[in-house]
C-alpha cells in the first residue's frame, strides 16, 4: 500500500496524534507544508507557539512566499515524488495541507487522498484564511476524533484496513 495522504482541520482537534496512531499500524512518513516556513519564521523571532497571533503570522508569511516562489509547495513536491518513487521506507506519506488550491494539485499531480480530521469540542479556528477555509475542500475521508485516545487508535486501525481494501 502506497497512499499519499493531505491531513486537514482545525487546530486542536488531534491531526497529529491520529497519524501517530495509524503509525501503529502501517509505516508512516508525516511532514506539513509550512515546515520551511516555520523555519524562516524562526530564524525572524517566532518562537514556536500557536496562539491565534502566531497562527495568523504564519498563515501570512507562508502566503507571502507561496505568492513569491511556491517554495512550500515545491518542498512537498520533492518529498512526493520521492516518496512514489520507492525513495521512502514507508506506506504512507501524511502531509498537513491547508490551502484548497495547493490540496487539489497534490491530488491531481500525485493521487493523493484527502482526510478531514474534525473534534466537535473544539472549536474552528477563524482568525486567518488557512485555518478559516479549512471545511472549503471536498474530504476523500472524515475522521471524528470524538471520543477517547483508545477510540482514535481504533479508529486508526479502520483506517489503515479501509485504506488497504481500497487497494485491492
Amino acid at each position: 500500500m502506497k497512499q499519499i495522504l493531505i491531513i486537514n482541520g482545525s487546530g486542536g482537534v488531534g491531526k497529529d496524534t491520529f497519524v501517530d496512531l495509524l503509525g501503529k499500524f502501517v509505516p508512516v512518513i508525516h511532514d506539513s507544508i509550512v515546515n520551511p516556513t516555520k523555519v524562516l519564521a524562526k530564524q525572524l523571532g517566532w518562537d514556536g507557539k500557536k496562539d491565534e497571533r502566531d497562527r495568523k503570522f504564519l498563515a501570512e508569511l507562508k502566503s507571502l512566499i507561496d505568492e513569491y516562489n511556491n517554495y512550500n509547495y515545491k518542498e512537498m513536491e520533492n518529498l512526493m515524488s520521492s516518496f512514489l518513487s520507492g525513495n521512502l521506507n514507508c506506506d504512507l506519506l501524511c502531509i498537513d495541507m491547508r490551502e484548497k488550491y495547493q490540496i487539489e494539485r497534490a491530488k491531481k499531480e500525485f493521487g493523493a487522498k484527502t482526510v478531514l480530521v474534525t473534534r466537535n469540542s473544539v472549536e474552528h479556528i477563524t482568525s486567518n484564511h488557512a485555518d478559516a477555509d479549512v471545511f472549503n475542500v471536498n474530504y476523500d475521508y472524515h475522521i471524528h476524533n470524538d471520543g477517547s485516545l483508545d477510540d482514535l487508535k481504533e479508529t486508526a486501525r479502520k483506517f489503515k484496513e479501509q485504506l488497504e481494501n481500497e487497494q485491492e
